[in-house]
């Protein structure tokens, strides 16, 4: 019995830590994009797969029997590749997404479709703090009338405004004391959901921050688990 994880999330590393402990064979991938992965203990794949078409034929040739799609929640695309890739080499497939974000009480929320939305929401004159991801800070560069500060795990590849290259988790205090520096008035966020990353939310509700909430896309229908508990359950039934 063979599992393929598609990972890169901390989700993900607690769901392959706990697979070797009850020495379960699997493989796990990265997509490959993160400077410096930090060293894992098992089989894995780095890199791409070439879409719907080479993902069903690595799970084929390399018979695999389960497929967890464990990727970030707004990964759509390899999200909606893997459920192709698993119905075409027939196996099962078990989408991990952790639990959104919910607005806090009294908290000062905007909700947007897309991050082109987003950008058009923010005011002139903004200060924002953009928690976007280094792919998707393009869609706001078009802005000139707004000063930037963007934080993502490796440098965007067109960087404008200030941009800070730093790795989860971050803590309240030091969300604090990054929003006060640059004296930021609206955060830009994805609801990735999650801890590693959630303290900027607390920060941006103690300071009085406009955030702008960006919506996740929406995926195919599958079989899906919010927690670690129900996609151990699933891989267990079917050993």
């Amino acid at each position: 019995m063979s599992i393929l994880i598609l990972g890169g999330t901390a989700e993900a590393d607690i769901l392959a830590d706990l697979l070797r402990g009850h020495g379960i064979e699997f493989t796990y991938s990265l997509a490959g994009v993160t400077p410096n992965p930090k060293a894992r203990v098992y089989p894995l794949h780095i890199g791409g797969f070439g879409g719907v078409i080479g993902l069903a034929r690595y799970l084929t040739q390399n018979t695999v029997n389960m497929l967890v799609d464990a990727t970030h929640p707004f990964a759509s695309e390899m999200t909606k590749n893997a459920l192709a890739a698993s119905i075409q080499a027939n196996i099962p497939m078990l989408r991990f997404e952790r639990p959104e974000w919910d607005e806090p009480e009294n908290a000062n929320w905007a909700h947007a479709e897309s991050l082109d939305q987003a950008a058009k929401i923010l005011p002139a004159g903004a200060r924002v703090f953009l928690s976007v991801g280094a792919q998707s800070m393009a869609e706001f560069a078009h802005r000139s009338d707004v000063d930037f500060v963007s934080r993502s795990i490796k440098p965007p590849s067109s960087p404008f405004g200030k941009t800070i290259v730093a790795k989860p988790p971050f803590d309240v205090a030091g969300e604090v004391h990054l929003f006060s520096k640059y004296r930021i008035t609206h955060l830009v966020s994805k609801n990735a959901g999650g801890d590693q990353t959630s303290a900027k939310l607390v920060a941006a509700k103690q300071l009085g921050i406009k955030v702008i909430m960006v919506e996740r896309p929406t995926l195919p229908v599958a079989e899906i688990a919010r927690d670690i508990t129900t996609a151990m359950a699933w891989i267990e039934r079917r050993l």
